[in-house]
């Protein structure tokens, strides 16, 4: 007679939303100068991709700026996100921001912390903010952005 093992049950925790971390830059370079100065400071490829465009807005269209790099070899993706179009801001609460840095699939807070070092470090770049969710939380043009 044959002893049958006995089966083990595992459950994974799967989310359909994986952390992001966002951060607030203040600076007055184009954006295609500062995703450049990103590239050389973090190691990575920011490249222009389509813009966020937002049509919920009494204006035919809002669009705002968007550089990706989503080819990092540890799947982690950054986006550089316009916070203005002309008079309009992408995120309402934060006007005095230039642009909104995404981070997705991070996995732990020391590199969140090396990032937010080098993003200060950087001449160009006035001020640096971590967006937490209380800031952010009711901002519904967010969804543009967060996959």
């Amino acid at each position: 007679m044959k002893i049958i093992p006995k089966i083990k049950k595992v459950k994974l925790k799967v989310t359909d939303d994986p952390e992001s971390v966002l951060f607030g830059i203040v600076s007055a370079e184009p954006d295609y100068k500062l995703s450049l100065i990103l590239n050389r400071k973090l190691g990575i490829s920011l490249r222009n991709t389509d813009p966020v465009i937002i049509h919920d807005e009494p204006d035919p269209g809002l669009t705002f700026s968007r550089f990706t790099d989503s080819f990092s070899p540890t799947g982690t993706i950054f986006d550089l996100v316009s916070n203005r179009a002309g008079k309009s801001c992408f995120i309402k609460k934060l006007k005095k921001i230039d642009y909104i840095f995404q981070i997705y699939n991070i996995d732990n807070e020391p590199d969140i912390n090396r990032i937010l070092s080098v993003l200060r470090e950087i001449e160009c770049v006035t001020g640096v903010f971590k967006i937490g969710p209380d800031t952010s939380g009711k901002e519904r043009n967010l969804h543009y952005i967060i996959h």
